[in-house]
């Protein structure tokens, strides 16, 4: 049993480091918004037979 409270508390652990580093990309950068201009070729509109 201690074994597999020392595995749950390592897992745990990992998961708490995961999340709080999700977290603070999440809430510290802030993307810079910028204008995209893509170009599709024409053929791409009209119905294929």
């Amino acid at each position: 049993m201690p074994s597999l409270l020392r595995f749950l508390s390592v897992v745990g652990i990992i998961g708490a480091i995961g999340y709080a580093s999700v977290f603070a990309l999440a809430y510290f950068v802030k993307p810079s918004p910028r204008e995209i201009s893509v170009t599709l070729p024409q053929d791409r509109f009209y119905k294929q037979r």
